[in-house]
């Protein structure tokens, strides 16, 4: 029931999402982009539920107060504090292990503002748990939401992220002067 109203509200706004990943995949890091709106959230939430997909996500612990914490953890969300000094890749990492199916889906810009640097955490996270780095993207221009491939970390992050922004290249947030590409 979920999945058909998602695809309803989805295509009631001219959005429409895609899955190009293999279905064997059933562990990865998700990355999403461009991140320039509050937006994001919902539409991605949409396309997530009518692609079937049950992601997590990292978001502030912030907001993990009531009466947003319900629905936060609802909707998948990890709680991250920020202020804390700790070994977030490790932890985010080891959740990889302790389940059978997961996908974590990160922002890598890390803000909806323009970021002249994107967070490398990500990486870092999807070489340590091993698990591939799929590549989701939002783009408000052609009003499409979805998977778009499956990278898998080398090691070597500098040649790897200038392969990442290639599949983003031509894309458009809903507030593009926000996004931000080398």
């Amino acid at each position: 029931m979920l999945k058909a109203f998602s695809k309803l509200i989805l295509r009631t706004f001219g959005w429409k999402e895609f899955d190009e990943i293999p279905h064997n995949i059933r562990k990865a890091v998700v990355i999403i982009a461009p991140h320039t709106s509050t937006w994001d959230f919902v539409i991605g939430r949409f396309a997530y539920w009518a692609l079937g997909f049950k992601p997590k996500f990292l978001i502030k612990s912030e907001m993990f107060v009531f009466p947003m914490k319900g629905l936060l953890n609802w909707v998948g969300g990890i709680p991250v504090n920020r202020n804390k000094s700790g070994n977030m890749v490790e932890n985010v990492a080891n959740l990889f292990s302790k389940h059978n199916s997961l996908f974590i889906t990160i922002t890598p810009e890390g803000t909806r503002q323009f970021n002249p640097n994107w967070k490398k955490g990500f990486y870092y996270i999807a070489l340590k748990a091993q698990v591939p780095i799929v590549i989701g993207l939002l783009d408000y221009k052609k009003k499409i939401a979805g998977f778009s491939d499956v990278f898998y970390p080398t090691g070597d992050f500098e040649k790897d992220f200038k392969n990442i922004e290639d599949y983003y290249r031509g894309r458009t947030g809903k507030h593009p002067e926000n996004f931000n590409l080398k």
